[in-house]
């Protein structure tokens, strides 16, 4: 694994100077395979079209971006539906599409489940606030909630999956999104949060403030980790020992914090994975980010 040593200039954040923060929040610096990742899973994304069939594309909303892409379990569903799981992409608040993340449905379907995939507005189309795209998440996944039986899902075995800023988006919807959508406290009965952001505070203080306009505001309303009391999902919690040092911590202290709220959690710390290798082991049902999303569904 890389390593990355800080350097020396005045503190900013704990003990990071400056260039050492904007380092802790550049997954690039610590995971340099990063563009040969995005391309396995690019191909993988592809080949899971080509093994179980285009997607349906649906709107949960009026505007352009407000769309998922739905993968149907195979076989015969049951009578009550299918389990449901969706899945909120990561890119920095920037990048990733549905598209781009298609090889997170084939374990999924494999094992009997319904898998959506959303699409949102990012944070450059929005002018720079993650707000709208908060908004989007957490109406997205309202949309799928409250329209079940639409689908021939069991609304009664609805969960989340995500992965770095779409980690933080899910956490957002979780512990508030639920609220301000007017769903049941209970709606979601499991989420795997994989590397992702859960207190903006450093992240502000990071190079990521050059095009995420942060507020007071935004700040407060947007760190999961300073809504644990709205939290009652039950999260698994995964980060790679490759990380960068800030996406471990931002992960270990989430989990501290549910804990110490008594919320259900689990930490998964897997050994040997940079941040992109870890997002590719989603759509690997014997990866460990897979293999706990297909545990906590009770999915072979």
């Amino acid at each position: 694994m890389q390593q990355v040593v800080k350097s020396r200039g005045p503190l900013v954040w704990r003990d990071y100077d400056q260039e050492a923060l904007d380092n802790a929040y550049d997954q690039l610096v610590y995971a340099p395979n990063r563009d040969l990742i995005l391309g396995r899973i690019a191909a993988a994304s592809q080949r899971t079209r080509e093994n179980i069939g285009a997607p349906e594309r649906v709107a949960y909303g009026p505007v352009e971006h407000e769309r998922f892409d739905l993968f149907r379990a195979k076989g015969i569903a049951p009578a009550h539906g299918a389990p449901m799981n969706v899945f909120v992409h990561g890119g920095a608040w920037r990048q990733g599409s549905a598209a781009d993340n298609a090889l997170v449905a084939e374990p999924l379907v494999h094992a009997g489940a319904h898998a959506f995939i959303l699409d949102f507005v990012n944070v450059d189309q929005a002018g720079g606030s993650i707000a709208p795209m908060h908004q989007q998440v957490s109406g997205a996944l309202a949309f799928i909630w409250n329209n079940a039986e639409r689908f021939g899902g069991d609304r009664n075995r609805f969960y989340v999956s995500a992965a770095s800023s779409g980690a933080h988006l899910a956490g957002c919807a979780l512990s508030r999104g639920w609220h301000e959508q007017k769903l049941p406290a209970d709606f979601c009965k499991g989420a795997v949060l994989v590397s992702g952001m859960y207190d903006l505070a450093p992240v502000r203080l990071s190079k990521r403030s050059a095009y995420v306009k942060f507020t007071d505001e935004i700040e407060g309303a947007l760190s999961p980790e300073r809504h644990i009391d709205q939290i009652n999902t039950p999260l698994v919690l995964v980060h790679g020992s490759g990380d960068t040092p800030e996406f471990q911590r931002q992960t270990k202290d989430f989990f501290a914090a549910l804990n110490r709220a008594q919320k259900p959690a689990e930490l998964i710390v897997a050994d040997g994975y940079n941040h992109f290798e870890l997002i590719e082991s989603i759509g690997n049902p014997y990866g460990p980010a897979g293999r706990a999303r297909l545990k906590q569904m009770g999915l072979n």
